[in-house]
């Protein structure tokens, strides 16, 4: 750890020891509340701080307008929709979604959207209180729910789309069997929400939550297998499995799948002032696929059991094994297990992350995929980017397909025949799909993403998902588009789109100013860090203003440029001359010295 303010967990908590958080959760009767009466309760848009923590893990946050300004807030909810392993959606489901978002979503300028994310889920921004109950149940009955959205639980289990295709390793069914497992008990969102059980999908068996759930939130990941067209076997990370808390990783020996590694102990989220950390997942184990699921099932048993809940800084996993050790956390596992561990293997490659943009043949039916790029997951008709709402509508009615999501944010089409491949295209060209303002995307843009940010999200400090558009237009102006090269946008330092996995991460670190995150790759094989001085102890670049962060990625990308050895990618190139060389350029160029006379003191960094 390189701070000076010690990180005092509290492992394995005592009961006179518990946050507020957690004395609301055991007071809740289940994740109860008065949740069913607040919500019924119109005279007041917002709700109570008791409330209003129980809701997310119904998938609720209470948010308000941070474009309106004035003392009187504007309030407003955001739902989440848990979708594990991305779908499929079929027809009747993506009208429900598109007429409700139709009704009650509608932003600041009267324009409805759905929003994709990076855990594969479907968010509804701008919803009003009035209209919370009827979208939950509606949604509930449709076969999906918003339970497991937020809260101190498992989240959105993720899985590679694409694999729901694959004849080697179906990623996305093991996703969807994980989270089915992990589903919060069904009663008390039933009782609430009124819905009809007979609609609600119910596990033959599911994890025991205890009375307080998780001490924070928990995100499992299931990468991919794919073939290549020479018949080879390779491992697609599409979900950056070591990004989460736990992740299941397919070891592939003599060309066929011997056995899957679990990692513990990922997690891209930190807090401004306090000891924290990004960090990539540590290998725990190898298993049989038989044995994942119990594994799974041990591994979280722990960190129940361990977590720190007086501290929710520090509540994540990864500071149990930060501060236990890998081995610690296995061996706590085999005493669950009742059994030993297959040690992990120390040198396994976890694949590069591929997005599955285009025409894709699925490999078990014959049929096409066509992977859709949206633009930071916002499916609206008042876009640069087209009529992309009118778009999905027409699609999902005209062809026998089905609708998956991406963990990059972005689409899959399925199950399109080839007789219908050229029609399709067609069709998406007319709403304007594949332009922005009318110009190709470029390569940067396809790589690249952010997070909602502001106006509709409480955490966060600036815009992202407003500011990345425009960052790319200004790259492709100086002649950047054409890059193989990633740039991630987050409006705080949660890193909702793991910016620090890509070649670039920007980090809101105030209004209209960004933190630089380097050491990261396009493939998100690698952990981006802070430009941390030699000694340790200062961070450069932390608060740099909206309008210079084109000419400080203008200055590293020229630097890279004449400097790169052929074929080094910039993430690679980063890695290979090291950050203190960085620094130096950075400090030395007239475009950015400036910036570089102020720093930092790292007292609150762990890596």
């Amino acid at each position: 750890m390189i701070n000076r303010k010690p990180v005092e967990l509290n492992l394995k908590t005592p009961p006179e020891a518990l946050c507020k958080e957690e004395l609301n959760k055991l007071a809740s009767g289940g994740f109860r509340g008065n949740l069913k009466t607040d919500f019924h309760d119109l005279s007041r848009p917002d709700m109570v701080w008791e409330s209003e923590v129980l809701a997310k893990s119904h998938g609720i946050y209470l948010e308000f307008n941070r474009a309106k300004t004035g003392e009187e807030k504007e309030w407003i909810y955001m739902l989440r929709i848990s979708i594990p392993g991305g779908g499929p959606l079929n027809r009747r489901q993506w009208n429900i979604l598109d007429e409700l978002t139709e009704k009650y979503t509608k932003d600041s300028n009267g324009a409805p959207s759905i929003r994709l994310t990076t855990r594969q889920n479907i968010q509804l921004h701008w919803v009003k209180k009035e209209h919370v109950v009827e979208i939950v149940k509606t949604v509930a009955e449709s076969g999906f729910n918003t339970l497991n959205g937020c809260g101190d639980n498992t989240r959105n289990v993720m899985g590679c789309p694409l694999s729901r295709f694959s004849k080697i390793y179906d990623a996305n069914a093991m996703a969807q069997q994980a989270g089915l497992y992990f589903q919060l008990p069904l009663e008390p969102f039933i009782q609430i929400w009124e819905i009809d059980p007979k609609y609600i999908r119910k596990p033959n068996e599911s994890f025991a939550y205890g009375p307080n759930l998780l001490n924070r939130k928990f995100k499992i990941a299931f990468s991919a297998v794919h073939e290549d067209k020479s018949g080879r076997l390779y491992v697609d990370n599409c979900v950056e499995a070591l990004s989460n808390d736990l992740s299941v990783v397919p070891i592939i020996k003599n060309n066929t799948i011997a056995k899957f590694q679990i990692y513990v102990g990922g997690g891209q989220g930190e807090r401004n002032g306090k000891p924290s950390m990004a960090c990539l997942g540590q290998a725990l184990a190898q298993v049989e696929q038989k044995d994942v699921l119990k594994t799974l099932d041990a591994v979280v048993k722990v960190h129940q059991e361990w977590g720190d809940r007086q501290n929710r800084i520090w509540a994540r996993v990864k500071f149990v094994v930060k501060k236990m050790g890998i081995d610690w956390y296995r061996q706590q596992v085999e005493a669950i297990l009742g059994a030993k561990l297959e040690l992990p293997e120390p040198n396994l490659d976890i694949g590069a992350r591929h997005l599955h943009y285009g025409w894709i043949k699925q490999a078990n039916n014959g049929l096409w995929t066509y992977g859709a790029f949206l633009e930071n997951g916002r499916i609206s008709d008042k876009s640069p980017n087209g009529q992309l709402k009118s778009m999905c509508r027409h699609l999902m009615n005209k062809y026998p397909i089905e609708f998956l999501i991406t963990p990059n944010q972005d689409a899959l089409f399925a199950n399109i025949p080839e007789s219908s491949k050229v029609q399709f295209e067609a069709d998406m060209t007319k709403f304007g799909f594949g332009k922005r303002n009318g110009k190709n995307y470029s390569r940067l843009r396809l790589l690249s993403g952010a997070c909602v940010g502001r106006d509709t999200c409480r955490l966060t400090y600036t815009d992202s998902e407003k500011f990345e558009p425009y960052l790319i237009d200004e790259l492709e102006t100086l002649g950047w588009g054409d890059l193989h090269e990633s740039i991630g946008i987050t409006g705080c330092e949660r890193q909702c789109f793991r910016p620090a996995t890509k070649t670039i991460g920007l980090i809101g670190s105030g209004l209209n100013r960004y933190q630089l995150k380097l050491m990261g790759t396009e493939d998100a094989r690698h952990q981006g860090l802070p430009l941390l001085s030699a000694d340790g102890g200062h961070i450069y670049l932390k608060s740099i203003p909206r309008e210079r962060v084109v000419s400080v990625i203008n200055v590293l990308l020229k630097y890279w440029k004449a400097n790169a050895k052929p074929g080094e990618d910039l993430g690679y190139f980063n890695r290979r001359i090291g950050m203190e060389a960085i620094i130096t350029r950075f400090k030395n160029d007239p475009a950015t010295a400036d910036l570089m006379t102020k720093s930092l003191p790292a007292d609150c960094v762990v890596d």
